[in-house]
């Protein structure tokens, strides 16, 4: 699944939520950086039955190696729904 959103990613095949816009604002995270965790990025946690649609959270770096995580939808939509973002703690 991991490639089929990376691909998708790749060829700008993806939308922000609102939340999404908002939390990447607040927290600073470009979306070079949102690109660059995906692309370089594993998923983590699986929530096929997530109350807005399947999804998942992937962990990866940026190029400054930077953690970041990403909610975003399954690669079955036309465009992948990037859902939150944020930067983890130190525990996570």
């Amino acid at each position: 699944m991991i490639r089929k959103i990376r691909k998708k990613v790749i060829n700008d095949e993806y939308e922000f939520s609102k939340h999404a816009t908002d939390q990447s604002i607040l927290r600073d995270i470009r979306v070079d950086e949102i690109r660059q965790t995906i692309i370089n990025g594993e998923i983590i946690e699986d929530y096929p039955n997530d109350k807005y649609g399947p999804s998942c959270l992937i962990m990866g770096y940026t190029d400054n190696n930077r953690p970041i995580h990403i909610q975003c939808s399954y690669p079955t939509r036309s465009l992948i729904k990037i859902v939150t973002v944020y930067e983890p703690s130190k525990k996570e």
